[in-house]
């Protein structure tokens, strides 16, 4: 019988590079809960408790805010991210040309 582990991605998000990547492409797909997710993959790789810290959050309300039934505040979320060497940017969405006919 062949044993797995499971999979965790919080174990390759070791650069600012790294995580930049994995939260934009979790923006990319639009879901919230995606995101807040992702988020809460990132903190937790980075360290939970040192999270909070920088973010200025208590650890368990960091916990609550990521949980899937959390629904944290922009606030949060940006403290968040500054906290883990990040920012969220906005930029156009590009659409494709009509085609002619």
């Amino acid at each position: 019988m062949t044993e797995t582990a499971p999979y965790d991605s919080a174990e390759f998000l070791d650069s600012d590079e790294a995580i930049a990547e994995y939260l934009a492409a979790a923006v990319e797909e639009g879901d919230p809960a995606l995101f807040r997710h992702a988020l809460g993959v990132v903190a937790r790789a980075r360290g939970m408790t040192q999270i909070a810290r920088e973010a200025g959050l208590s650890r368990e309300s960091l916990y609550r805010a990521l949980s899937p039934e959390g629904n944290p505040s922009l606030d949060t979320a940006m403290r968040v991210m500054k906290a883990l060497n990040v920012r969220l940017t906005a930029v156009p969405i590009e659409t494709e040309p009509a085609l002619p006919g």
